[in-house]
Protein backbone atom coordinates (compact mmCIF):
# COMPACT_ATOMS: atom_id res chain seq x y z
CA UNK A 1 0.00 0.00 0.00
CA UNK A 2 1.50 3.43 -0.80
CA UNK A 3 1.68 5.93 1.58
CA UNK A 4 -0.29 8.69 -0.09
CA UNK A 5 -3.30 5.80 0.21
CA UNK A 6 -1.67 5.06 4.32
CA UNK A 7 -2.87 8.80 4.64
CA UNK A 8 -5.65 9.31 2.86
CA UNK A 9 -7.16 6.09 4.89
CA UNK A 10 -5.61 7.27 7.83
CA UNK A 11 -7.16 10.64 8.16
CA UNK A 12 -10.24 9.92 10.23
CA UNK A 13 -7.85 7.93 12.99
CA UNK A 14 -5.72 11.06 12.28
CA UNK A 15 -7.84 13.50 13.30
CA UNK A 16 -8.67 11.22 16.59
CA UNK A 17 -5.19 11.18 17.39
CA UNK A 18 -4.74 14.98 17.00
CA UNK A 19 -7.82 15.70 18.85
CA UNK A 20 -6.51 13.70 21.72
CA UNK A 21 -3.04 15.26 21.47
CA UNK A 22 -4.91 18.38 21.94
CA UNK A 23 -6.84 17.31 25.08
CA UNK A 24 -3.63 16.03 26.47
CA UNK A 25 -1.97 19.29 26.51
CA UNK A 26 -4.34 20.88 28.59
CA UNK A 27 -3.82 21.14 32.05
CA UNK A 28 -6.83 22.26 34.53
CA UNK A 29 -7.92 21.92 38.18
CA UNK A 30 -10.39 23.07 40.02
CA UNK A 31 -9.83 24.19 43.51
CA UNK A 32 -11.44 26.28 46.79
CA UNK A 33 -9.64 29.41 47.80
CA UNK A 34 -11.07 30.55 50.90
CA UNK A 35 -12.34 33.49 52.07
CA UNK A 36 -9.54 33.77 55.34
CA UNK A 37 -6.59 33.47 52.90
CA UNK A 38 -4.03 36.48 52.46
CA UNK A 39 -2.30 37.08 48.91
CA UNK A 40 0.16 38.62 50.74
CA UNK A 41 1.60 35.82 53.11
CA UNK A 42 2.40 33.76 49.71
CA UNK A 43 5.62 32.01 49.96
CA UNK A 44 6.36 33.06 53.69
CA UNK A 45 7.51 30.72 56.16
CA UNK A 46 4.66 29.23 58.89
CA UNK A 47 4.43 32.08 62.04
CA UNK A 48 4.79 35.12 59.52
CA UNK A 49 1.73 37.78 60.50
CA UNK A 50 0.14 40.45 58.72
CA UNK A 51 -3.00 42.60 59.54
CA UNK A 52 -4.62 40.03 62.23
CA UNK A 53 -3.71 36.77 59.96
CA UNK A 54 -0.64 33.93 60.48
CA UNK A 55 0.72 31.57 58.03
CA UNK A 56 -0.02 28.91 57.58
CA UNK A 57 -3.75 29.51 59.01
CA UNK A 58 -4.49 31.95 56.47
CA UNK A 59 -2.07 31.79 53.47
CA UNK A 60 -2.94 31.75 50.12
CA UNK A 61 -3.97 28.94 48.09
CA UNK A 62 -1.26 28.15 45.54
CA UNK A 63 -2.52 26.57 42.43
CA UNK A 64 -1.29 22.70 41.66
CA UNK A 65 -0.13 23.26 37.76
CA UNK A 66 3.43 23.37 36.19
CA UNK A 67 3.93 26.88 35.08
CA UNK A 68 5.76 27.56 31.66
CA UNK A 69 6.74 31.14 30.55
CA UNK A 70 4.53 32.67 28.24
CA UNK A 71 2.16 30.03 28.57
CA UNK A 72 -1.61 31.47 28.78
CA UNK A 73 -4.27 31.01 32.19
CA UNK A 74 -7.81 30.92 31.69
CA UNK A 75 -9.57 31.06 35.39
CA UNK A 76 -13.24 30.71 35.92
CA UNK A 77 -14.70 31.04 39.16
CA UNK A 78 -17.58 31.12 41.23
CA UNK A 79 -19.20 31.86 44.51
CA UNK A 80 -18.48 34.82 46.71
CA UNK A 81 -16.56 36.29 50.05
CA UNK A 82 -17.19 38.70 52.37
CA UNK A 83 -15.13 40.88 54.55
CA UNK A 84 -17.12 40.49 57.50
CA UNK A 85 -18.16 37.58 59.06
CA UNK A 86 -21.84 37.58 58.21
CA UNK A 87 -22.62 35.39 54.82
CA UNK A 88 -21.68 37.24 51.38
CA UNK A 89 -24.86 39.33 50.56
CA UNK A 90 -26.95 37.76 47.47
CA UNK A 91 -25.90 38.31 44.24
CA UNK A 92 -22.03 39.21 45.19
CA UNK A 93 -19.65 37.59 42.61
CA UNK A 94 -16.00 37.07 42.50
CA UNK A 95 -15.51 39.98 40.70
CA UNK A 96 -16.14 41.65 44.18
CA UNK A 97 -17.28 45.22 44.94
CA UNK A 98 -16.00 48.66 45.82
CA UNK A 99 -12.39 49.48 44.48
CA UNK A 100 -9.73 49.97 47.02
CA UNK A 101 -6.02 49.27 47.61
CA UNK A 102 -3.39 47.52 49.55
CA UNK A 103 0.26 46.68 49.86
CA UNK A 104 2.88 45.97 49.65
CA UNK A 105 3.81 43.69 52.12
CA UNK A 106 6.91 40.90 52.45
CA UNK A 107 7.98 41.77 48.89
CA UNK A 108 4.85 41.23 47.26
CA UNK A 109 3.48 44.37 45.33
CA UNK A 110 0.68 46.76 45.89
CA UNK A 111 -2.73 46.66 44.00
CA UNK A 112 -4.31 49.67 42.91
CA UNK A 113 -8.12 50.04 42.31
CA UNK A 114 -9.44 46.90 42.82
CA UNK A 115 -12.75 45.70 44.02
CA UNK A 116 -12.67 44.22 47.84
CA UNK A 117 -13.59 40.80 47.62
CA UNK A 118 -12.49 40.02 44.62
CA UNK A 119 -10.49 37.17 43.63
CA UNK A 120 -6.62 38.09 43.45
CA UNK A 121 -3.42 35.90 42.32
CA UNK A 122 0.31 36.47 42.25
CA UNK A 123 2.91 34.59 40.96
CA UNK A 124 6.15 34.14 42.89
CA UNK A 125 9.14 32.52 41.75
CA UNK A 126 11.03 29.87 44.30
CA UNK A 127 12.62 32.57 46.19
CA UNK A 128 11.15 34.09 49.58
CA UNK A 129 8.92 37.24 48.33
CA UNK A 130 10.23 39.51 50.73
CA UNK A 131 14.55 38.49 50.14
CA UNK A 132 14.02 41.33 47.27
CA UNK A 133 11.84 44.77 46.60
CA UNK A 134 7.99 44.75 45.64
CA UNK A 135 7.67 45.32 42.22
CA UNK A 136 5.45 48.41 40.78
CA UNK A 137 1.93 48.07 41.00
CA UNK A 138 -0.76 47.41 38.99
CA UNK A 139 -3.76 50.01 38.48
CA UNK A 140 -7.05 48.95 38.07
CA UNK A 141 -8.48 52.41 37.24
CA UNK A 142 -6.25 52.46 34.02
CA UNK A 143 -6.00 49.02 33.50
CA UNK A 144 -9.85 48.51 33.90
CA UNK A 145 -11.63 45.27 34.74
CA UNK A 146 -12.27 44.44 31.43
CA UNK A 147 -8.93 43.58 29.74
CA UNK A 148 -8.45 40.97 27.31
CA UNK A 149 -5.24 39.89 27.97
CA UNK A 150 -3.12 40.67 31.16
CA UNK A 151 0.71 39.95 31.83
CA UNK A 152 1.77 40.55 35.26
CA UNK A 153 5.38 40.31 36.66
CA UNK A 154 6.55 37.84 39.09
CA UNK A 155 5.36 39.06 42.85
CA UNK A 156 2.91 41.90 40.68
CA UNK A 157 -0.65 41.09 42.27
CA UNK A 158 -3.48 40.93 39.56
CA UNK A 159 -7.21 40.96 39.73
CA UNK A 160 -8.75 38.06 38.16
CA UNK A 161 -12.22 38.16 39.48
CA UNK A 162 -14.93 35.43 37.58
CA UNK A 163 -12.43 35.28 34.54
CA UNK A 164 -14.55 36.63 32.36
CA UNK A 165 -14.43 40.27 30.65
CA UNK A 166 -17.87 40.95 32.23
CA UNK A 167 -19.39 39.68 35.12
CA UNK A 168 -20.97 36.69 34.27
CA UNK A 169 -20.88 37.27 31.04
CA UNK A 170 -18.16 38.54 28.12
CA UNK A 171 -15.26 36.42 26.69
CA UNK A 172 -12.63 34.55 28.61
CA UNK A 173 -9.63 36.66 30.05
CA UNK A 174 -6.10 35.38 29.08
CA UNK A 175 -3.19 35.82 32.19
CA UNK A 176 0.07 35.29 30.70
CA UNK A 177 2.84 33.30 33.02
CA UNK A 178 5.83 35.52 33.65
CA UNK A 179 9.32 35.01 33.10
CA UNK A 180 10.56 33.13 36.49
CA UNK A 181 7.52 32.08 37.58
CA UNK A 182 7.66 28.54 39.24
CA UNK A 183 4.28 29.37 41.53
CA UNK A 184 0.70 30.98 41.46
CA UNK A 185 -1.34 31.96 44.48
CA UNK A 186 -4.86 32.99 44.83
CA UNK A 187 -6.83 35.11 47.60
CA UNK A 188 -9.53 37.45 48.03
CA UNK A 189 -8.81 40.94 48.71
CA UNK A 190 -9.04 42.19 51.89
CA UNK A 191 -6.08 43.31 54.21
CA UNK A 192 -7.12 41.19 57.52
CA UNK A 193 -8.84 38.03 56.40
CA UNK A 194 -9.58 36.50 59.38
CA UNK A 195 -12.60 37.64 60.15
CA UNK A 196 -13.73 36.93 56.42
CA UNK A 197 -16.70 34.47 55.26
CA UNK A 198 -17.25 32.46 52.19
CA UNK A 199 -14.80 31.32 49.35
CA UNK A 200 -14.69 30.87 45.77
CA UNK A 201 -14.11 27.91 43.50
CA UNK A 202 -11.89 28.28 40.69
CA UNK A 203 -10.95 26.17 37.79
CA UNK A 204 -7.93 27.30 35.96
CA UNK A 205 -6.86 26.38 33.09
CA UNK A 206 -3.26 26.01 31.26
CA UNK A 207 -3.71 26.33 28.11
CA UNK A 208 -1.10 25.16 24.95
CA UNK A 209 0.74 27.41 22.90
CA UNK A 210 -0.64 26.84 19.68
CA UNK A 211 2.79 25.40 18.17
CA UNK A 212 2.48 22.94 21.01
CA UNK A 213 -1.11 22.07 19.59
CA UNK A 214 0.48 21.53 16.26
CA UNK A 215 3.20 20.00 16.82
CA UNK A 216 1.31 17.06 18.76
CA UNK A 217 -0.80 16.51 16.26
CA UNK A 218 1.70 16.02 13.57
CA UNK A 219 3.71 13.92 15.85
CA UNK A 220 0.33 11.99 16.50
CA UNK A 221 -0.78 11.80 13.13
CA UNK A 222 2.58 10.35 12.08
CA UNK A 223 3.00 7.72 14.30
CA UNK A 224 -0.55 6.97 12.82
CA UNK A 225 0.63 6.64 9.67
CA UNK A 226 3.60 4.77 10.64
CA UNK A 227 1.88 2.24 11.93
CA UNK A 228 -0.34 1.31 9.01
CA UNK A 229 2.80 1.34 6.89
CA UNK A 230 4.45 -1.47 9.05
CA UNK A 231 0.90 -3.04 9.11
CA UNK A 232 0.90 -2.89 5.63
CA UNK A 233 4.31 -4.22 4.82
CA UNK A 234 3.49 -7.65 7.43
CA UNK A 235 -0.32 -7.81 5.25
CA UNK A 236 1.89 -7.85 1.97
CA UNK A 237 4.40 -10.53 3.49
CA UNK A 238 1.88 -12.86 4.27
CA UNK A 239 -0.37 -12.43 0.88
CA UNK A 240 3.37 -13.37 -0.40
Amino acid sequence: MSLAKIIKTSIGGGVILISLSIATGVQALTITVPGQSNLWLAGMPNGTTLAGDNAPTHSPVQVGLSLIPGQTLNFSATGAVNNDPPPPPPGATPDGGVLISWGPNYGISQILNAPLNSLLGVFLDDTQPDSTPAPAALNFSSIGLNFSSLAPQVKQVFFIGDGLTGTGTGAVQNFIVPTGATRLFLAPFDSGTFNNSGSFTVTVQAVPEPSTILGLGVLGFGAFCQHNLAKSKKSNKQDN
